[in-house]
C-alpha cells in the first residue's frame, strides 16, 4: 500500500511542477483533439484529392475543414491557444520552463496517435 502510495505522489508531481498556463494550454488542447484530429484527416484528404486530381472530394474537404473553424466554440478555444502558447514561450521560439516544453510535447504525441 505504501508502495503505491509513493508510486501516485511521484507521478503527480510532473503535474504539480506545470505552470497554470502550461496546465490550461494542455486542458484546452485535450478538448479540442477530436477536432484538430478531424482537420489533420481533411487536410490529408485534401492534398491526396488534388494530387489525384479529384476536386469534387477536395472541394468537399475543403468546406467541411472551413466548417469546423467557422464553430465559434472551436475557434474561441483556438485563440486562447495562441494566446497560451505566446506566454508560455520566451518570445525567441523557447520555452520558459522546460517542464511545460515536455508536458505539452507529451501531449501533443499522445494526441496525434489517438488520431491515427
Amino acid at each position: 500500500m505504501r508502495q503505491l502510495l509513493v508510486a501516485l505522489a511521484f507521478a503527480a508531481a510532473p503535474a504539480l511542477a506545470l505552470t497554470p498556463e502550461a496546465k490550461e494550454f494542455i486542458e484546452i488542447t485535450r478538448k479540442l483533439e477530436p477536432v484538430q484530429c478531424e482537420k489533420r484527416k481533411l487536410r490529408y484528404a485534401i492534398a491526396l484529392a488534388e494530387a489525384q486530381d479529384r476536386e469534387a472530394e477536395a472541394k468537399a474537404a475543403r468546406e467541411k475543414f472551413e466548417a469546423l473553424n467557422r464553430d465559434r466554440e472551436t475557434a474561441r478555444l483556438e485563440k486562447r491557444l495562441a494566446e497560451l502558447e505566446r506566454r508560455i514561450s520566451d518570445g525567441r521560439g523557447g520555452v520558459r520552463d522546460p517542464e511545460d516544453l515536455e508536458a505539452i510535447s507529451r501531449q501533443r504525441r499522445e494526441a496525434y496517435y489517438r488520431c491515427e
